[in-house]
């Protein structure tokens, strides 16, 4: 058995779960797509250091696969991918910068789940990565499973999930562990790389993040358990269908775009393409621009500016990145993945 240990600041049970309730800020008679074309930008809630997610390069420039999605929805906007301002913000005060106002659009790895559909007066776009929770814990363990985390300290963050499925894990299989949370991810991430930790949890691709930061990331194992889906997606207020309406086509546009082999190297030559669908989508036929309140080359520009889901996936996460991700259940429905947009008609 590994020795606990108590370590941190213990937070309130409701940040922990990360349901709290948020009173719903009223509608405004001014549409979120009004006062960012009026503004000139989208304020965009982002992880503050997520490698391959939300990070800034040497340069100082926010990069990573959140980051793409507002920059898909800024391109379908402004025909333009920068024209977005990111806004750091920790687990537990990130939907409730959605609600104040403080970000038109939380692209920040999120789980849409039952309780935050329902009360916290938000809504989610598109599934944009299918993960599951995990944990992970230092090589020198030699911990093959999460079977053998009893007494372990297992630490979180606050204001998610994981507490709930870490419980309705190890209950079950009565394994007793000390759950530690710390307030932000910069305490949690030290606490685990300076050994306070015997293992921390959250989601498999935030895992692999923490992972590829670390001095040696040969020196710390992901444990091949999965105990939860979360299914991530970008999230924006309620009681707004249009600008709703154009987060989802954003997203759609990528991963349609895929389906159809369109790139940002060959969409141009597209442009001439008989497929109706494609037509459409690229702005070449049809009013699809006009009934966002857009530009009908909207959906080129999105991929003129960055590809398509797979472009922008290989380029963040894929085999060829410091996270090295395959595509898993992220792949195409056509290929064997989840990932489906509705036709473009």
């Amino acid at each position: 058995m590994i020795q606990s240990k108590t370590i941190g600041r213990w937070l309130a049970l409701g940040l922990i779960a990360g349901v709290t309730a948020v009173t719903a800020a009223p509608a405004s008679a001014q549409s979120t797509l009004d006062t960012v074309k009026k503004r000139g930008k989208i304020l965009c809630g982002v992880s503050p250091v997520a490698p391959g997610f939300s990070y800034a390069d040497d340069k100082g420039v926010r990069r990573g696969f959140d980051v793409d999605i507002c920059r898909a929805v800024s391109a379908a906007i402004f025909a333009d991918p920068d024209k977005v301002e990111y806004v750091p913000l920790n687990t537990n005060v990130r939907f409730q910068a959605v609600q104040s106002g403080e970000v038109d659009i939380l692209s920040r790895q999120n789980t849409w789940s039952f309780s935050r559909d329902a009360s916290l007066g938000l809504d989610f776009g598109p599934v944009v990565f299918y993960d599951g929770q995990g944990l992970m814990a230092p090589a020198k363990l030699n911990v093959k499973s999460a079977s053998e985390l009893a007494d372990a300290a297992i630490c979180l963050l606050p204001g998610t999930t994981t507490l709930q499925n870490l419980e309705d894990y190890f209950r079950p299989k009565n394994i007793k562990y000390e759950s530690v949370v710390f307030e932000n991810s910069d305490e949690w991430r030290n606490a685990f790389f300076n050994g306070r930790c015997d293992a921390i949890t959250t989601d498999r691709s935030d895992l692999a993040s923490v992972r590829a930061i670390a001095n040696d990331p040969s020196q710390y194992v992901v444990l091949p358990e999965t105990i939860s889906k979360e299914p991530l997606a970008p999230t924006i207020r309620q009681n707004d269908p249009n600008w709703r309406d154009i987060l989802n086509w954003s997203i759609y546009t990528l991963i349609g775009a895929e389906e159809k082999g369109v790139t940002q190297a060959n969409v141009d030559e597209y442009l001439k393409s008989e497929d109706p669908e494609i037509q459409r989508m690229l702005g070449v036929n049809g009013d699809f621009g006009k009934m966002l309140g857009l530009d009908n080359k909207w959906g080129y520009n999105i991929i003129k500016s960055l590809g398509n889901y797979g472009e922008v996936f290989d380029r963040n996460l894929g085999p060829k990145t410091r996270l090295g991700l395959t595509r898993g259940p992220n792949e195409l429905w056509t290929k064997g993945g989840l990932l489906y947009a509705p036709p473009f008609r």
